[in-house]
């Protein structure tokens, strides 16, 4: 086999469409993989789209025509070669033409396409272009053809196989690119190729490794068998395909084999397996040897959904992932890793990688498989009714198989799920009475998905939908039943307040989150006003940076009843973020305390694909936000937190490690100036992977005066504050601490220290310097305790100003002055 990337010498031209007059007419040098978005942007025919009102000056390029166009020179075929024209990902509707002669046509982003020339190819200079066509007149003639189906959005993203949050979303931006977004090669070849290669794990004491090798022929000679080595480790396996067939499975066996856990419940050793076609063709990839089922049984409290790996149930620590740029081929696997990390920083231990987004890459998945992050992949439908006309159908199963084979290497991959919110809306979006007799997707979710998964990738569970209730009639148990397997809670944020979330005991929570906005620097690079106005929330700057449905409104009904709706931007600014952890934090907690009921959650969204106010814990600017922190609090290995139940206050001690955790709880209830009214020493034993409940005695959970009395609870050296009252009612003072601040060598180091309870002290260090990094923050201390936050950064002369507003703040500053006289 000898591949020949294709990436140099690529112009770029408009060929149609509204375009403006400073692009059309012009040719460019271009990207690839690239798209057309990033060409022009290199070019400076357009402004960065992510910044300030740029999104708005490219509505035209949503029916614009794009040429790619090269040139190459390839050697004629010999007679038993083949000469293949690859392209993994085109986005999307294009016709591929090599010196005018049309080779083909695409309409999938998802899936890649290999195309025969070896009758094409000359030696000669030969020019090579691809035709991109508007994927949103596409879609609307698809609509037509079909009938409409409905949905979340305007756009008829259900109609073509593109990117959906290409399209918008109520977190990122309508651009709707266009492009060779993945590799483009020349592939020539003799006799055979691989085809795709599948191993699937089963571990009974040792581990096998069946290996299924598929291979193409050429048809240029007589079909013989063909030898095929694989290899795991040192453990090597030989045989062939025979001449008859075009595929074959070689077993491996791995003695006493070192399983790969996810983070926090041991290592995630990875071994070498490599597959060589008698000399033609090779591959290699890294896999782990474990197994996983997700544990769907019925109980006394309805369906689990509960993941085992390793024979071991796992409570899922976890977040939504979308793609970490709209721009998708700006991602790089550095990128990636980065992200990754701060999943892992913020004791996660598995994304989920939402169906409105892209199979994710290979990059991605490495990446997690070394880090030990499990990864539930969406199939790529989402918050619409899908037809299963042709070609719609065949795509979708083009793309699935491609995927669910290319993937099935990958430790990390612990689910297929056939959708987002597509069975939920179906049963309750009112789509029924649209849809009449038109098909909506339920053949997908229900027959192709998974029976595609069990043949691919038989080891690895699968989902119809998220959320969904696992062998239940939707006309029965409704899909969003928190009793029955996966559970959606956007009632919260949506239309009811954030302590709504202890109404419920899910099985599994898969979808819930609270906004807030994006870190201030990220604000100031990107969100502003042209005539250099300070912002505001009402701003038109602002609102194409917030694509939430009244997402404002909701907002300020969020503060409202906890911390007050400030007036002031930048009160605003820290409550709304403030706010945003509180309610994503409370959630979370109740969740953990209710293991093994409940057996994970997974808020909505890890991260952002560009700079807007939204559900995320990272920015668009790759910071984290109040929320990081909250996330790496409430998802600490062992948790104290401060919980309902029939009888009255308990301590729950969550204990996620795989030692048991003892000892007595010291609980007191004390003024907010520390004077203690009340105490108790409690026992507390929580077991391994277990959670310990501990009763709260009348005399220290129940307050004289709710509004000047906090209850504090340790065990060892875990500590949580329990607040009787809302901050609004509480008589917290403004700034009850003394911050002292000393330059050290990498930065500062900020001591404060509590005469009086200080709550959710945070530093905004990217006021100073966007580049500086903080080792602490939401840190609640009650009075007399104190803390030492590092902060990170090159640049001096910070230290009166880390000490004060708008860079230190509390939930104090913001509702202390509410404090009656």
């Amino acid at each position: 086999m000898n591949r020949t990337t294709l990436h140099d010498g690529w112009t770029l031209r408009a060929a149609g469409g509204p375009v403006p007059d400073h692009v059309a007419g012009r040719t460019i040098d271009a990207q690839v993989p690239g798209t057309a978005h990033t060409d022009l942007l290199a070019a400076g025919l357009i402004e960065d789209p992510y910044v300030d009102l740029g999104e708005n000056e490219l509505v035209w390029a949503h029916r614009a025509q794009w040429l790619y166009a090269t040139t190459f020179a390839a050697q004629p075929a010999a007679d038993d070669e083949r000469v293949d024209l690859v392209f993994d990902g085109l986005d999307t509707v294009a016709e591929i033409s090599l010196d005018g002669a049309l080779i083909g046509s695409t309409a999938n982003m998802h899936r890649g396409y290999r195309f025969d020339v070896r009758s094409l190819v000359t030696g000669a200079e030969q020019a090579l272009t691809v035709l991109f066509r508007s994927a949103l007149e596409t879609a609307e003639a698809e609509r037509e053809r079909l009938g409409a189906r409905p949905g979340a959005y305007a756009h008829p993203l259900n109609m073509v196989r593109k990117m959906a949050c290409s399209f918008g979303w109520d977190w990122g931006p309508d651009l709707q690119t266009a492009g060779i977004w993945k590799p483009v090669r020349l592939e020539r070849w003799r006799t055979a190729r691989l085809a795709s290669v599948r191993p699937v794990v089963t571990i009974d004491g040792a581990a096998t490794v069946s290996v299924h090798v598929d291979v193409e022929r050429s048809g240029l000679e007589d079909a013989a068998a063909l030898p095929v080595t694989v290899s795991v480790g040192d453990q090597h396996v030989r045989g062939e395909v025979p001449a008859a067939a075009s595929s074959v499975v070689l077993s491996v066996v791995v003695d006493d084999p070192k399983l790969w856990w996810p983070h926090g419940y041991g290592d995630h050793p990875l071994y070498d397996l490599r597959v060589e076609l008698d000399g033609l063709d090779e591959w290699q990839r890294r896999i782990g040897l474990r197994t996983v089922e997700v544990d769907t049984s019925d109980d006394e409290h309805g369906t689990a959904f509960t993941f085992v790996v390793n024979g071991q149930p796992v409570f899922v620590k976890g977040a939504n992932w979308i793609p970490d740029d709209h721009l998708l081929t700006r991602i790089t696997r550095e990128r990636l890793a980065r992200r990754v990390d701060q999943a892992l920083d913020a004791n996660l231990n598995l994304l989920r990688v939402w169906g409105g987004g892209i199979y994710e890459s290979d990059d991605f998945y490495d990446v997690c498989d070394e880090r030990g992050v499990m990864v539930w992949q969406d199939f790529l439908l989402a918050c619409f009714a899908y037809p299963e006309e042709e070609p719609l159908r065949s795509e979708l199963e083009a793309e699935a198989r491609e995927n669910v084979t290319r993937l099935a290497s990958h430790a990390s991959l612990v689910l297929w799920n056939g959708g987002n919110e597509n069975i939920w809306g179906h049963e309750d979006w009112g789509w029924k009475d649209e849809l009449g007799d038109l098909t909506w997707g339920a053949g997908y979710y229900y027959d192709l998905f998974p029976s595609i998964v069990a043949e691919l990738s038989p080891a690895t569970p699968y989902s119809a939908g998220s959320p969904f209730s696992p062998r239940q009639d939707p006309q029965v148990v409704h899909p969003n039943d928190p009793d029955h397997g996966t559970h959606h809670q956007w009632e919260v944020w949506n239309r009811i307040d954030y302590t709504h979330y202890r109404d419920d005991v899910p099985r599994f929570s898969s979808e819930f989150g609270f906004q807030g906005p994006p870190t201030w620097a990220t604000l100031e690079r990107a969100v502003r006003n042209a005539d250099g106005a300070p912002l505001a929330k009402d701003d038109a700057v602002w609102l194409l940076h917030q694509k939430a449905d009244d997402g404002n409104g909701k907002l300020d009904r969020g503060l409202e009843p906890h911390l007050g709706v400030p007036d002031d931007f930048t009160d605003w600014h820290w409550a709304t973020q403030l706010n945003q952890a509180r309610a994503v934090s409370s959630a979370i907690t109740h969740y953990r305390s209710w293991w093994p009921r409940t057996a994970g959650s997974i808020v909505w969204q890890l991260n952002d694909c560009w700079p807007v106010t939204s559900w995320a814990a990272v920015d668009g600017d790759e910071r984290p936000k109040p929320l990081w922190w909250a996330l790496r609090a409430a998802y600490a290995d062992r948790l104290l937190t401060v919980q309902s139940r029939p009888s009255g206050l308990v301590v729950a001690a969550v204990n996620d490690t795989a030692l048991p955790w003892t000892g007595t709880v010291e609980v007191r209830r004390e003024r907010l100036d520390g004077t203690v009214l009340a105490s108790a020493s409690l026992d507390a034993s929580a077991g391994a992977r277990a959670v310990a409940l501990v009763a709260l005695p009348d005399e220290v959970a129940v307050p004289v005066d709710a509004a000047d009395e906090v209850l504090v609870a340790e065990l060892g050296d875990v500590r949580t504050v329990h607040a009787f009252v809302e901050d609004v009612d509480l008589h917290v003072e403004p700034a009850p601490f003394d911050a002292s601040v000393e330059a050290v060598a990498d930065g500062y180091v900020v001591t404060v220290v509590a005469r009086s309870l200080v709550r959710d002290l945070t530093l905004h260090v990217d006021r100073l310097d966007p580049a500086a990094q903080v080792s602490d923050a939401l840190v609640t201390l009650p009075a007399g305790a104190s803390a030492r936050l590092h902060v990170r950064t090159a640049v001096r002369g910070l230290a009166e100003a880390l000490a004060e507003r708008p860079v230190l703040r509390t939930a104090n500053d913001l509702v202390g002055a509410l404090r009656p006289v």
